[in-house]
């Protein structure tokens, strides 16, 4: 079951703020670029795992370590198939 496991590959992102600016700003930045956010160090933070959000957390630092504290697991939508609304009907 192990190595089954060891082969799923998932992406995860930690979504911090986000912000808008014009294209041109944006080709125009280079290394070390500061981008200010609409949010603050102690928001909460948005979990994502392939895109779709499954997670709220806080962000946490210690020393030169930085993570995420996981606050509050999503519910997982309701995905309707023509099966199961066949079966309610």
């Amino acid at each position: 079951m192990k190595a089954d496991l060891d082969l799923v590959s998932m992406e995860l992102t930690v979504v911090l703020g986000s912000t808008q600016m014009p294209i041109y700003k944006l080709l125009r930045m280079g290394r070390g670029a500061i981008i200010e956010l609409n949010a603050s160090e102690t928001d909460e933070v948005q979990i994502l795992a392939n895109n779709h959000p499954f997670a709220k957390g806080h962000v946490v630092v210690s020393g030169n370590r930085i993570s995420v504290e996981i606050t509050e697991m999503l519910r997982r939508p309701t995905v309707f198939t023509l099966d199961t609304v066949a079966e309610a009907a």
